[in-house]
């Protein structure tokens, strides 16, 4: 593992940071692909993650919207496999059209054909993806599922290793504080009552480092060119449920308001994987349950 080059795309972001660490434990040559502005910033503005590992692997920068840089920094890096997590709109679905288009579809697109295009080594691109997808009914979502109509595209006529990793719920530490999990540890800690939909929808949770090692699993597996693997426990529990054992297990009071706040529009009731079937593509489960994981989070 030590001569297989990882290119790691959104290293420092909510999965990427700890993604990045344990590929290095794993023994792989990572090299993180991150935005000009980390460059620009200094070194302390970095995720705690990957400072720890920061002398272990090689850094390129690049805004993947522009071809000439991604061209630039895919070269330098020479990569095996690349894992592309890079995506805006994951915690804002409802971000402007252009704004997703840009940094999903045409990012996606330019690192595809660096990566795959002329003289090239990579063996192996894994995008992440979302559940959301399937139904497309926000503007991330829609952005997500052309940018994987594309991989779908190239995997199939010109036979490019592009395989997704459609990631279900995530959550753990380091998460933005806008999504439901985080938003509801906090209001717990406080005490305060915390508004929210009827919460009836049901979602595959995940726990992060679950996710982490789904992701490395699927390394150099045998798939197909453009073949999803679904990373999820295979159980789908309700948001409201989720938000109450939170408050359980904080314990100080306050409690979940369900219906106070309005449902999306559009939203799709059920999302779980198929947990078998990624059991028998890459011999991966989720370790972690939901409760052991709220309690990591929670701390």
């Amino acid at each position: 593992m030590a001569h297989t080059r990882i290119l790691v795309t959104g290293a420092t972001g909510f999965i990427g940071r700890l993604l990045t660490p344990y590929l290095v434990q794993q023994g792989y040559a990572v090299t993180a692909l991150v935005r000009e502005a980390y460059a620009e910033t200094g070194f302390q503005s970095w995720p705690p993650e990957i400072k720890a590992v920061r002398s272990q692997i090689e850094v390129v920068y690049a805004d993947l919207r522009n071809w000439q840089l991604t061209v630039r920094a895919v070269r330098a890096a020479q990569p095996d496999a690349v894992i592309h997590l890079a995506a805006v709109g994951v915690a804002e679905p409802f971000l402007p059209v252009d704004t997703a288009v840009r940094h999903n579809v045409n990012g996606t697109i330019n690192l595809l054909r660096a990566c795959f295009e002329k003289t090239t080594i990579c063996q192996q691109m894994i995008v992440a993806r979302s559940p959301g997808e399937l139904a497309s009914m926000n503007v991330y979502a829609a952005s997500k599922a052309a940018a994987w109509n594309f991989c779908q595209l190239y995997g199939r006529t010109q036979q490019w290793p592009i395989h997704g990793a459609m990631v279900f719920q995530a959550y753990g530490p380091g998460q933005s504080p806008r999504n439901l999990v985080p938003a509801a540890v906090a209001a717990a800690r406080a005490g305060q009552d915390f508004p929210m939909t009827v919460g009836t929808q049901r979602r595959d949770w995940i726990y992060v480092t679950d996710v982490v090692a789904g992701l490395s699993a699927m390394l150099m597996a045998a798939l197909k060119p453009g073949e999803t693997v679904e990373l999820g426990s295979g159980q789908a529990t309700s948001l409201l449920d989720v938000v109450q054992l939170v408050y359980r297990l904080v314990g100080r009071g306050g409690r979940p308001l369900p219906g106070a706040l309005p449902s999306r529009p559009g939203e799709v009731e059920v999302q779980a994987a198929n947990a078998v079937h990624t059991r028998e593509r890459i011999g991966w489960g989720t370790a972690v349950t939901l409760e052991e994981g709220l309690i990591k989070v929670i701390g």
